[in-house]
């Protein structure tokens, strides 16, 4: 926000930004007794994805940084597994989370290039 540092220039960054706000947006919807265990759970997986870009860019070696975007390509896994649950249990449907579907591919698709960059 303050600091206009290189990470906020990848794309990303970006599309990591959105696919919180996108996890956000879903399980506002969720039933009000999930709002401390799966809602939770949920925005703090989002969260350290795009938390996990921003501090892996700052690191100095390749070898650092490509550990923090596998923490983080391991978030967005961790967000599509909790959302099966919360659709095993009528929270959601694939219908109802298109535009946190779309999101969630296209940073995971993102995080896997830099992963496989051999120039992280």
């Amino acid at each position: 926000m303050f600091l206009q540092l290189g990470h906020t220039k990848l794309d990303v960054y970006a599309v990591a930004r959105q696919f919180v706000k996108e996890c956000y947006a879903a399980v506002a919807l969720f039933p009000f007794e999930e709002r401390f265990i799966l809602s939770q759970q949920i925005k703090r997986a989002a969260l350290s994805v795009y938390l996990n870009i921003a501090e892996g860019s700052s690191r100095k070696s390749q070898a650092e940084r490509k550990r923090y975007y596998e923490i983080a390509r391991g978030s967005v896994i961790e967000v599509d597994a909790a959302l099966d649950v919360a659709s095993d249990l009528n929270y959601c449907s694939q219908e109802s989370l298109k535009s946190l579907g779309e999101a969630m591919s296209k940073c995971f698709k993102y995080l896997s290039g830099l992963i496989n960059s051999s120039t992280i």
